[in-house]
Parts: C-alpha cells; sequence; structure tokens
C-alpha cells in the first residue's frame, strides 16, 4: 500500500462507486502484473485472459479460485500452491486451522506482510487504538496468523502490545488487572469464558481496565445477543473484524455494532446468490467471492470464501464500502437443512446467548427415519429447557429439542468454538 495514513483511509472510504472501481482496476491490473507469468498457478488459470482489464466488468471472464486448487498438489510441506516467487522471497510462514481438511500453510514476503499489516489498520481505527492502549492477545503461540498480524499491527500503532499466549485464563485475567490492560484481542467465545472464569474466582470484570474487545474467527461478533452479552460483562464495547489466512484481513465493523464492512481499497468483493449462482441481489443471502488485490507472493483471485452474507452495496452512512449486515452469517459448508428450514450456527447462538443463564451450549442433527432431528443441549442454572425449546418453534418455526446438562460438563474453546455436530448419514462421505 503507497497511503497508509488516517486521512487516507477515510478518504477512500468516501469515493463515490465509480472512483472506488477504477481504483480496483488499477490495483488489478498492478497485481496481475507482478504475477504473470512468474506465478505458474495463475499463469495456468488465466491463460485465456486478455490482460490488461478494461473494466471490472471483465472480472467474471477470470476463474474462480477455491481453497481445494490451493492444497491440490498433495506436497507434504502443506505449502499453498498459488505462490509467485521462490521460496527464499518469503519471509513469514502461516498456516490455517485445519478446521476442514488439512491444514494449508501460506507464507508471505516482506512486502506482502506489510500490506497484512496496513489494512488491519482500518480495524484498529474503529477500535480507536492509540500509543496510550495496552493490548493483551489472548492467544496461544503457534502458526496462526491472527495473533502475528493483530500484535504486528497495533504495535505498529505505537501501542504497547503484551503477548498471553502459553497462559492460563486466569492468568491472562491477572495480567489484565496487573498491567491495566485497555485492549484485549480474542474470539467472542474466549471472551465469554473469561468472563466465566472471571466470575468463578470473584473477579469483577466490569471494574476492570479494559474498554475495547476486538474480536474475530467466528460469526459471534456480529451477533447482537452473543455482542450484548459480552459487552455487558466486560463493561466494555466490542469490535468485530473478518479476516482469513488465505485471503487477508478484509473487513472491519462499523461503530455501531450492526455488521462490517468490506475494505473495498485492497480486496474486490463479489457475492454469489446460493439460490441461483448468480450476482446477488441487495439483501440476498451469498457466497462472498474476494480478490486481494495487495498479495503478489499468494495471491488469490475471486477466492470462494464459503462465507455467507447478505450485501448492502451502499455502504452504511458515510462509508462507501459494501456492508455486510450482522457480518459473516454462517459458512455455506456449515448450513444445515432441518425439515426444510435453513439453519445456521449463528441462528442457534443468537437464539441461546439471549437467555443469560445459559452458560454453554452445543447442538448435534441426527436423522430418525426421514426426518432431521435438532438437540441443543445447554447449561442452564435455571434448569428450565422449555423456554428455550420455546423460543426456537416462534424464531425458527422449528420444534427443537432443548436438553439441560450438567453445568461445566460441555466443552469450553480458547480459539474457535465447535459447538455443532452433524450426525446425519448423508454428511459421512462414502
Amino acid at each position: 500500500m503507497a497511503e497508509t495514513s488516517f486521512e487516507t483511509r477515510c478518504r477512500l472510504r468516501q469515493l463515490d462507486r465509480a472512483e472506488l472501481e477504477q481504483h480496483q482496476l488499477t490495483r488489478l491490473n498492478q497485481l496481475l502484473a507482478a504475477i504473470l507469468p512468474a506465478n505458474q498457478f495463475y499463469a495456468d488459470k488465466l491463460s485465456s485472459v486478455q490482460v490488461p482489464l478494461e473494466s471490472l466488468d471483465q472480472l467474471p471472464q477470470l476463474p474462480f479460485t477455491t481453497k481445494e486448487e490451493l492444497a491440490s498438489d498433495g506436497a507434504t510441506d502443506g505449502l499453498a500452491t498459488n505462490r509467485t516467487f521462490p521460496l527464499d522471497h518469503y519471509v513469514r510462514f502461516h498456516r490455517t486451522s485445519g478446521t476442514r481438511g488439512l491444514p494449508l500453510v501460506v507464507v508471505d514476503t516482506a512486502d506482502d506482510w506489510q500490506w497484512f499489516l496496513d489494512t488491519w489498520q482500518y480495524v484498529l481505527d474503529v477500535a480507536e487504538v492509540t500509543a496510550a492502549d495496552r493490548a493483551l492477545l489472548a492467544f496461544s503461540f503457534g502458526p496462526f496468523i491472527g495473533f502475528w498480524s493483530a500484535h504486528e499491527a497495533t504495535a505498529a500503532r505505537g501501542t504497547l502490545v503484551v503477548p498471553g499466549g502459553g497462559l492460563s485464563t486466569l492468568a491472562r485475567l491477572e495480567l489484565i488487572e496487573s498491567q491495566q490492560i485497555t485492549l484485549l484481542f480474542c474470539t467472542p467465545t474466549y471472551a465469554l469464558h473469561m468472563a466465566e472464569v472471571a466470575a468463578e474466582n470473584q473477579i469483577d470484570l466490569a471494574a476492570s481496565s479494559v474498554r475495547c474487545l476486538v474480536v474475530a474467527g467466528e460469526p459471534g461478533g456480529s451477533i447482537p445477543a452473543v455482542r450484548q452479552r459480552i459487552e455487558t460483562a466486560w463493561q466494555a464495547r466490542l469490535i468485530d473484524h473478518t479476516g482469513a489466512t488465505e485471503v487477508g484481513p478484509w473487513g472491519y465493523a462499523d461503530p455501531e455494532g450492526e455488521g462490517v464492512h468490506v475494505i473495498e481499497s485492497e480486496f474486490l468483493a463479489e457475492f454469489i446468490s446460493i439460490t441461483s449462482g448468480e450476482v446477488a441481489q441487495e439483501g440476498e443471502l451469498s457466497e462472498l467471492v474476494l480478490t486481494s488485490l495487495g498479495r503478489a507472493g499468494n495471491p488469490v483471485i475471486r477466492y470462494r470464501t464459503g462465507d455467507l452474507a447478505r450485501p448492502a452495496y451502499g455502504g452504511k452512512g458515510s462509508d462507501r464500502f459494501v456492508f455486510l449486515p450482522g457480518g459473516v452469517l454462517g459458512r455455506a459448508d456449515d448450513m444445515i437443512v432441518v425439515r426444510g428450514v435453513n439453519v445456521f450456527p449463528s441462528s442457534i447462538e443468537q437464539i441461546v446467548r439471549s437467555f443469560p443463564e445459559v452458560a454453554e451450549y452445543r447442538f448435534t442433527v441426527s436423522r430418525e427415519k426421514e426426518m432431521d432431528k435438532l438437540l441443543v443441549e445447554i447449561e442452564d442454572s435455571l434448569s428450565a429447557p422449555d423456554r428455550v425449546a420455546e423460543e426456537f418453534q416462534l424464531r425458527l418455526g422449528l420444534r427443537v429439542t432443548v436438553e439441560c446438562v450438567p453445568e461445566g460438563t460441555l466443552p469450553r474453546f480458547e480459539a474457535k468454538g465447535k459447538r455443532f455436530i452433524d450426525q446425519r448419514p448423508s454428511q459421512i462421505p462414502e
């Protein structure tokens, strides 16, 4: 990125659509010129495409990219296949979580890594991060890109950054108190777990120095019930953001916490209707497709993220970047159909988290004869599952079996929560 100042980011966010698309076209053609023909992966994929492009209307001529393609060479080192340069040009190694298949290794050049950190500044702008802040990163050390990018992007802003890897939850809570931490970086799931541990140890989170939590890794940060629960427990503002190892940090929250904007100065965003497979209409449920415009070492062009959203093409308020109300609503491969009703894990969480007496939950989908059955297990201090079942019936139109389990028996998670179990035979590969 040539310009990274706050003033420049504000200007880019307010470009009209024609100016923004010209900016994107220029960046895209610069990227294509930089990677072709050195990047064999895209040289092969784009061999029939005339470059440079004259208009973004030509974008559909470029084929989609999928994660399966990036991992298709079967190499034991797990390196993504879309590298542009020899390996000695790269200085950063990161790896996907492997939640859906084997972990994928993505490496970055020094220039690409700087782009990654610069793009992060849109997130930190919304959180109003300054050198006066003290930030704690409640993640374990490892190849997870979110920890390292958040750490270095925040430090580049002049903020004192405290790594929390290798510590217990209680030790992290004590570190917040002793170091007067004002910013906490973690997943929504872990923010709730920290609140639970604080309550168990008579720690008053509401009186802590934390003024803001920056969360990512799962949809919870833009789910109203989850956001309200976290902000109430911590008495602090919650900022959501979105990204992926293979794509980059592509989204930031709006100030009101009602969803996320795509950073369109650095990413080309497309929305494909899950119903028609065509370009999605305003507000239509769709899959997000992204092109990273500043990452030449491991570029992704028209990458099918699998993330589901409902685009508001006109942006929100004075911010013209496309807005996603509710943020990422779920993933295409996580959507389940229960008796003809589309259900997302985020919908389950929104309902369950609206009951403050429920500490944790897990849901399982199974099949009895020809009918899908949804079971939700909850740790409920009131031991009153019927009221939760009634809310599912009211809001989803589904009869859901809700059962109470003893407190403390369901798993807790430091990173992404894994609360969904699909036991239907049709979901098991042959």
